[in-house]
C-alpha cells in the first residue's frame, strides 16, 4: 500500500475527499497503468465487468459534462444515454479536465470540477464491490455500488448497449 505522500497529486485529491467521507478502502496505486479496464482488472485481480468504468459526454444543450460510470465488460449506448440528458457529443481530452479536473483514463466519479450529470450502469449492482479511478490513469479505489450511487448523487439507468440477438437464434437455429 502506498502512503498518502507517494501518490500523485491527482490521487492524492481522491484520498482525501474519500478520507473526509469516512470512506473505508484506500486509494490503490497499480503497478501497471489502469487506463483501460482490462489494464485494471488484470493488475486488481477481478473481472473486467467490477471496474467501474468512467466515460464522459459533452450535452451539447448546455456544453456540460455527463460522466457515464458503467461496467468495465459493458458499451455504452449512447442513443440511451442522449434519451435520458439530451443530445450528446464527444468529449475531448481537454473538455474532460476542464470538466471534471482529471485526466481521461483516470476519471473519478467524485470531486470534480463543475456540475457534472451522473449516470451508474445498472449492471454495477449485480456485484458486492466494484473498482473506480482514483484520479490518475495508475490510481483506483474500491467501493459498493450503493456507495458508489451515494458518493455521486448520480442516478441509475440502463446504458448498456447489449449485443443484438443473432436472427438465427430467434429463428431456433
Amino acid at each position: 500500500m502506498n502512503r498518502p505522500s507517494e501518490l500523485p497529486a491527482s490521487a492524492q485529491r481522491v484520498a482525501d475527499l474519500l478520507r473526509s467521507r469516512q470512506h473505508a478502502h484506500p486509494v490503490v496505486i497499480l503497478p501497471a497503468s489502469g487506463r483501460t479496464s482490462a489494464e485494471a482488472a488484470a493488475a486488481l485481480g477481478c473481472s473486467v465487468a467490477e471496474i467501474a468504468k468512467s466515460i464522459v459526454f459533452r450535452c451539447l444543450d448546455d456544453d456540460s459534462a455527463v460522466l457515464v460510470i458503467t461496467s468495465g465488460a459493458n458499451r455504452v449506448d449512447e442513443n440511451k444515454v442522449a434519451a435520458l440528458v439530451g443530445a450528446l457529443g464527444k468529449a475531448d481530452a481537454a473538455f474532460v479536465r476542464a470538466h471534471t479536473g482529471y485526466a481521461i483514463g483516470g476519471v473519478c466519479p467524485i470531486g470534480h470540477l463543475t456540475k457534472t450529470t451522473i449516470l451508474i450502469d445498472l449492471d454495477l449492482f449485480r456485484f458486492a464491490a466494484v473498482w473506480a479511478a482514483a484520479g490518475h490513469p495508475h490510481a483506483v479505489f474500491k467501493l459498493t455500488p450503493q456507495e458508489l450511487l451515494a458518493m455521486t448523487g448520480g442516478r441509475t439507468a440502463e446504458v448498456a448497449a447489449h449485443p443484438p440477438i443473432a436472427a438465427a437464434s430467434i429463428a431456433g437455429s
